[in-house]
């Protein structure tokens, strides 16, 4: 089960390695473009400790310039826009920030109307987090525009349902905020019909990718990506990195970043041959 996304019908150690589907992969592009859409923590870097520490190696940052060179390339994060964009520094890519409420990218800017709604909300409970949680020690509490997010990664086994009933109680004095799972996160958003499915789904509409002549790619690591690997289902492909336990709508896998830097290497060529 997984809470507030949808739920795939196959785990990811049941999916055939997206490295190992090169020839398969290149028969579903083969006359078609390519649009690349990606997770970045836990996809184009690994899990760390604190967010701040995921720094992007500069291998895997020229394979995503060389990428760029030849397709569209977006990436779609839980983090603040303004927050990932310079952590990838790279010109010509399209953003989508906080699951896609904030989107910019040459002659491409958005912030989604009902999120800004909420903002008052997410001010008010952000500061009584701050008061329930910071005392935990190990726990933070992480304001993005859009979303409020409360790590426990660093937090004792015992302190865990400590953190979950803060912000339990915390998001029942919001009715239009609700509650979204991560790695190690539990994170308050606008309670709308808004997530980085839909994001990805606005994107390749208003970048006119939404023809049967294109074949979106999205690469994801976390629950939150699930939304994505639903919307492009039967219409594109989906890759999800590491083994998480829960069913997934991803049509292939890939076991870490090291191997997603790989795959895109694999995927320039691929492109490159067209």
């Amino acid at each position: 089960m997984i809470e507030g996304h949808p739920e795939g019908d196959r785990l990811a150690s049941e999916l055939p390695s997206a490295l190992g589907s090169a020839e398969e992969i290149a028969a579903h592009l083969k006359g078609k473009r390519a649009a690349m859409f990606l997770d970045y923590d836990g996809t184009l870097t690994p899990i760390v400790s604190q967010p701040e520490d995921a720094i992007l190696a500069d291998s895997m940052r020229d394979v995503l310039r060389e990428l760029a060179g030849l397709c569209t390339v977006a990436i779609v994060s839980g983090r603040d826009r303004a927050d990932v964009e310079p952590l990838v520094a790279l010109d010509g890519l399209i953003f989508a920030g906080s699951h896609g409420f904030d989107i910019k990218g040459p002659g491409l800017r958005m912030e989604y109307e009902g999120g800004k709604d909420r903002l008052p909300d997410l001010d008010a409970a952000e500061q009584e987090l701050h008061e329930r949680i910071d005392p935990i020690a190990g726990a933070r509490v992480e304001r993005k525009r859009f979303a409020i997010a409360n790590h426990y990664r660093n937090v004792v086994e015992d302190d865990v349902p400590r953190v979950e009933q803060a912000v339990r109680e915390v998001l029942a004095g919001y009715e239009r905020l609700r509650l979204s799972h991560g790695k190690k996160v539990l994170e308050l958003r606008p309670d709308i019909d808004w997530d980085k499915g839909r994001a990805v789904f606005w994107l390749l509409e208003a970048l006119d990718l939404d023809g049967d002549d294109v074949l979106p790619f999205y690469l994801g690591d976390d629950v939150t990506d699930e939304d994505a690997f639903a919307v492009l289902s039967g219409r594109g492909i989906g890759v999800i990195v590491g083994n998480p336990s829960y069913k997934t709508n991803a049509s292939y896998g890939l076991r870490n970043t090291p191997e997603v830097e790989v795959f895109l290497s694999q995927l320039v060529g691929l492109i490159r041959d067209e």
